[in-house]
């Protein structure tokens, strides 16, 4: 059965997707078995790993809504051990419809639970807000990753994350544990990152991962070329981070939000 790693943050523009294509991209390359599940209806892991979201006619949004089976709306990407459940623009209306479904809670637990023996590692990019879509991915998921920028407001709406995640925990999924908190953006040039960089660290302790992702062109690039930037640059200082990032994830150990 696979780890199910679910990557949240309401805020938008934090690099929640950059962090999830890439730290799949990098378990990809370890020899992992990986499926990104991309939950967002902006569709941006679905595009950042080489799959037209015009095209696709058959993807998470079909897979919720049980119109077809999630084994048959996975595809391949260009990378080895590489699969994605994609999005697609119908996605964007499934919270108002989720309202009015049985068991809307736990729709892509029960999708998950089907293809969960086919992959050592499942990565769900949330969509940047706390509505159904996110609860669902918290409801399936073994743990959360939270990717923060080191800017202004990073800390902004933190807490309601945490808040929603212990009431998953007490609710719906008593199981879910915080994998790591991320910095990303990091600018070590600058006072404020480091200052940011310093509260979040405060805020979280130990949860936070030791390894900084970087301000770096390549990693802002990489999408636009419709690949993960350990792909498009490997050597990079983005991809460096990124893959220094994975091996602390799957080396470290997870501490349980509700302690």
């Amino acid at each position: 059965m696979g780890k199910v790693i679910a990557f949240s943050n309401q805020k938008g523009g934090v690099g929640k997707t950059t962090t999830c294509v890439n730290m799949s991209a990098c378990l990809a390359q370890m020899g992992k078995r990986v499926l990104v599940i991309d939950l967002d209806p902006q569709g941006n892991a679905t595009t950042g790993l080489g799959i037209n979201k015009g095209s696709v006619k058959n993807g998470v949004y079909q897979v919720i809504i049980e119109e077809t089976n999630i084994r048959d709306a996975i595809v391949e990407t260009e990378m080895e051990n590489l699969h994605i459940l994609p999005s697609s623009i119908d996605l964007a209306g499934a919270e108002v419809e989720l309202v009015y479904l049985k068991n809307r809670e736990k729709r892509l637990c029960e999708a998950v639970k089907k293809a969960s023996k086919n992959y050592d590692y499942i990565m769900i990019d949330c969509p940047p807000s706390l509505g159904l879509l996110t609860i669902n991915a918290l409801a399936c998921a073994d743990s959360i990753i939270i990717p923060i920028q080191c800017e202004f407001y990073a800390l902004e709406g933190l807490s309601q994350l945490m808040n929603t995640v212990k009431l998953v925990i007490k609710h719906l999924n008593p199981k879910l544990t915080i994998a790591g908190v991320s910095l990303t953006m990091y600018d070590g040039r600058a006072i404020a990152s480091r200052q940011i960089a310093e509260e979040i660290r405060k805020f979280f302790g130990e949860k936070v991962f030791k390894t900084v992702i970087p301000r770096n062109i390549r990693v802002s690039e990489a999408p636009s070329h419709d690949m993960p930037v350990i792909k498009y640059d490997p050597k990079c200082a983005g991809a460096r981070a990124y893959t220094e990032l994975t091996k602390e994830f799957v080396m470290g150990g997870e501490e349980n939000v509700g302690e």
